[in-house]
C-alpha cells in the first residue's frame, strides 16, 4: 500500500515549547490519520525531525509498504537526501530514528514541499502547540 505523508513541527523560542503535525493520506487523498502533539522544550529542528518520525510511524501502523514523506524543511529534507550531514548532536539521534524506520519500506522518498502545500500539517503542529483540538 502506497500512502503519502506531510509533516511539520513547530516551536516557540528556539528552544522553546514545540509541537509537531502531521497527516497521512491515502493515493486519492483521503485523510487516513492526523497527528497533532505537544512534544515539550526544542528548537524547531527537532520539532520537525519528530513530526517526520511521528508520520512515518503512522504510515508503518497503517500497513503501508511505499511512503512518501513531504516536509516543508530543507534541511532535514537534504540531510535525509544525504546532501546535509547531521551535525547538531541533538538531531543526530533522531536522524538515525528515522532513517532506520524509512528502512521499513519497500519504498520511502521524502521531498520538500513550500509551506503552502503544507499548510493541513503546520496547522496541527500549531493546535498542539496551543494546547487546542485540532479541526
Amino acid at each position: 500500500m502506497r500512502l503519502i505523508a506531510y509533516a511539520d513541527g513547530a516551536a516557540r523560542g528556539n528552544p522553546g515549547p514545540a509541537a509537531c503535525g502531521a497527516v497521512v493520506l491515502d493515493h486519492d487523498g483521503n485523510e487516513l490519520r492526523r497527528i497533532a502533539q505537544a512534544i515539550g522544550r526544542g528548537t524547531n529542528n527537532e520539532a520537525e525531525y519528530r513530526a517526520a518520525i511521528a508520520a512515518v510511524r503512522a504510515a508503518l501502523e497503517l500497513g503501508a509498504t511505499e511512503l512518501q514523506l513531504r516536509l516543508d524543511s530543507q534541511l532535514v529534507v537534504r540531510q535525509l537526501q544525504g546532501s546535509y550531514r547531521v551535525r547538531h548532536e541533538r538531531l543526530k539521534p533522531l536522524y538515525r530514528e528515522l532513517d532506520t524506520l524509512s528502512d521499513q519500506f519497500v519504498r520511502f522518498s521524502v521531498d520538500h514541499v513550500p509551506r503552502e502545500q503544507n499548510r493541513r500539517a503546520d496547522a496541527l503542529a500549531n493546535a498542539a502547540l496551543d494546547g487546542k483540538e485540532p479541526d
